[in-house]
């Protein structure tokens, strides 16, 4: 491909995506809001941006064929801080790619749209959406919007309702992992796979635990190679009895199924933050 375009950049997960990104395309356009994300790969070019300015978005997805879109806060938060980059700065991406002709919208949703839903249910794809916070919410409102901009307008999306993207470090990343490597090949099967007209598909790595099924996406090649199995037993001695009457045990959104509307679940999953560096 010509161009790819890379939102938040400067984040967690999408720092491990710019370098597998930069060898898929000839410039890879990486935004985010700081001031620099480090050395450049080859082929790859930052520009500061905000997604709250349409102007701005489609000025950087001019010529693109398609941008992969991570950008947002990435935690609960009281609806009025997410409007503007999670809920406005969504419908800016989707808009500005339909103004450039850009064929595909690659999104990083969240299992927290559905993350009400119990994790015995072993839920599909086509659940209804079922957000556990307003940050649930607005992964439910880029999916609507990735489905309408498919059917009104033809621009394809692929949303990626990611699990638990970060180190194991509890009881229920047994089930919900998702390797740094089984994100990025989740996110190449993305982009590579030559039609895919609206999808969803959960990022999760190959656990024996899995909580949810992604039968229906299996069109796009994603085949999770990693398990956190090896981290089971040390997870749920350290976890103790838990209690089957909070949600954050009992549903898929985890901590975020428990916290009130508004506040912190990232606070309470001690993440590690590794961040790749380059």
């Amino acid at each position: 491909m010509k161009k790819l375009v890379l939102t938040g950049a400067a984040g967690r997960l999408a720092s491990h995506l710019r370098e597998p990104m930069s060898k898929m395309c000839e410039t890879l356009v990486s935004t985010d809001l700081a001031d620099e994300i480090g050395t450049l790969y080859e082929g790859e070019q930052y520009v500061q941006a905000d997604l709250g300015d349409l102007d701005a978005m489609v000025a950087l997805l001019a010529d693109a064929d398609m941008v992969v879109h991570f950008g947002a806060i990435g935690d609960e938060a009281p609806f009025e801080e997410l409007l503007k980059p999670n809920f406005i700065g969504a419908y800016n991406i989707w808009e500005a790619a339909y103004r450039n002709k850009v064929r595909r919208v690659v999104y990083a949703s969240s299992i927290h749209a559905v993350g009400m839903h119990k994790k015995t249910d072993f839920i599909g794809t086509d659940v209804p959406h079922r957000p556990d916070t307003f940050y649930g919410l607005a992964k439910c409102f880029a999916e609507d919007l990735a489905s309408m901009y498919w059917d009104k307008r033809g621009v394809e999306a692929v949303c990626m309702r990611i699990l638990s993207a970060a180190q194991v470090s509890n009881a229920r990343a047994v089930g919900s992992w998702l390797s740094y490597d089984d994100l990025i090949q989740l996110v190449t099967r993305a982009i590579d796979t030559p039609v895919t007209g609206f999808t969803v598909v959960y990022g999760v790595s190959n656990n024996d635990r899995v909580t949810v099924d992604n039968s229906n996406a299996s069109f796009l090649g994603y085949r999770p190679k990693d398990n956190a199995e090896e981290h089971a037993e040390r997870m749920f001695a350290e976890a103790g009895v838990l209690d089957n009457q909070d949600p954050g045990n009992m549903c898929q959104g985890g901590p975020f199924a428990s916290v009130k509307l508004g506040n912190s679940g990232v606070a309470t999953m001690n993440i590690v933050d590794d961040t790749k560096k380059t």
